[in-house]
């Protein structure tokens, strides 16, 4: 089975997986137990994992929290519910229930509280997202606007850069007035090996010879990607492609495109030791703003010749920017899935649990930032997923409440039944499909 790989990049794997979708579950979890309690339903069961308990402890309000030997996924279950997915009420114990105990149960609570209470798991998870996201940049800060020489990026010796506090107000007599102007104009020139930049270096005007903008220097690394797998790391500036000197990240791209999936043979600077590389772009599809796009990628983002200042955002503009990354991920999945759905484009698009195994060690092993991040973006993921309206997901209970605010009254027993499983055959069949897709596309 080559999928997996060696025993102990095997177990790191899994356990960056199992600790990613457990604080995600538990989240989600959290969001159901809270609300209901705020609402007046009693937690009869508090469970990460499913299977044989390992460990369990009642709290003073009764509940029961516990830690279960499977650890993929989680459950609330709560007073009056037949099961731990919450599918119809448990009749014998309904029956047996004071009025005022009755309440205190998930069948007999109020339409309003029941709805809270299911919808809550999704909206915590998409509140992570937006604390997480927002909590990085609150934490980390963001680049200035003016384009201001930060701090220098580690370059081969041969690479001329700007020194640190240089205010860059031109470059190859094209003027820049802000950090954009200097990303612009990276895209734009025509490669060379140098440019004349025009800067202020304490407070004095100078015109300076530095190294192209933007240089094929790699400042990430997708998981799952071309690059990863050819060794390509963090900070590596690649120097040439199929034996030619690149000087800008575009001639990297272009020479990506031109493969059309053929092997490129690449060296490597990496910390003062040249490497040589070979990998083989892969077929991908991005997203636009008109739909999707396919094209030939490896899997990185390139970066300037330096590190932009830094300056400090609000709490506002932080969560600001949580909720426009956590909407950004929320409108391309779904229009991803819209595309799939249309064949627009590769139903390999769609990961299962093996590939988001894989995802989550990837993260994991570029350092404890990527690994929260990917968090961030599963958590977002998981929420939507589970508001699909699909009977055994959060989605399918909010319709059945639907249903019941407009008629007066719940489903039967029997219709929900016959829903739960042709939810749980849906969901199923969609987690074989992903998997499927894990096993067999390239």
């Amino acid at each position: 089975m080559d999928f997996l790989p060696g025993f102990g990049s095997f177990g790191f794997t899994l356990l960056a997986f199992i600790a990613a979708l457990s604080i995600i579950v538990a989240i989600h979890e959290y969001g159901h137990y809270i609300v209901g309690r705020w609402s007046g339903i009693h937690a009869e069961v508090f469970s990460i994992g499913f299977g044989p308990v390992l460990f369990s402890r009642v709290d003073k309000r009764g509940t029961r929290w516990q830690l279960a030997a499977l650890p993929f996924g989680g459950y609330v279950k709560f007073l009056g519910d037949a099961n731990a997915a919450s599918a119809g009420a448990d009749g014998a114990v309904i029956d047996a229930l004071d009025p005022a105990e009755r309440r205190r149960s998930m069948p007999g609570a109020p339409l309003w509280a029941r709805a809270a209470t299911v919808a809550a798991g999704p909206i915590f998870n998409f509140i992570l997202s937006i604390l997480i996201f927002g909590g990085i940049v609150l934490l980390g800060g963001r680049a200035a606007e003016e384009a201001r020489v930060g701090a220098l990026v580690p370059v081969p010796e041969e690479i001329i850069t700007l020194e640190p506090g240089d205010l860059i107000t031109a470059i190859a007599d094209e003027p820049v007035e802000t950090l954009s102007d200097v990303y612009e104009l990276g895209r734009n020139l025509t490669p060379a090996e140098t440019l004349i930049y025009d800067v202020v270096r304490d407070d004095t005007p100078q015109r300076v010879e530095a190294a192209f903008p933007l240089l094929p220097i790699v400042r990430s690394v997708a998981p799952q990607s071309a690059a990863i797998a050819a060794g390509i790391e963090e900070g590596d500036v690649i120097m040439s492609v199929d034996g030619e000197r690149i000087f800008a990240f575009s001639q990297l791209r272009e020479a990506v495109d031109a493969s059309q999936g053929d092997e490129l043979q690449l060296t490597v600077w990496r910390a003062g030791e040249m490497l040589d590389l070979a990998l083989s772009p892969r077929s991908t599809d991005l997203p636009t703003e008109d739909g999707f796009e396919t094209r030939y990628l490896i899997g990185i983002t390139g970066g300037l010749i330096f590190e932009p200042e830094i300056v400090s955002v609000s709490p506002w503009d932080a969560i600001s920017y949580g909720f426009s990354q956590t909407g950004f991920i929320i409108e391309s999945s779904l229009s991803g899935l819209w595309h799939i759905i249309t064949g627009a484009i590769s139903t390999c698009n769609l990961q299962g649990p093996i590939g988001i195994a894989e995802t989550s060690g990837a993260a994991a092993s570029q350092g404890l930032d990527n690994f929260i991040w990917f968090i961030a973006v599963l958590s977002t993921a998981v929420g939507l997923l589970n508001l699909f309206p699909i009977p055994v997901l959060d989605g399918g209970h909010l319709i059945f409440h639907a249903y019941e605010a407009v008629t007066g009254k719940p489903p039967s027993d029997k219709v929900l039944r016959v829903f739960m499983t042709i939810g749980l055959t849906l969901l199923l069949s969609l987690m074989l499909f992903a998997l499927t897709n894990d096993l067999f596309c390239p």
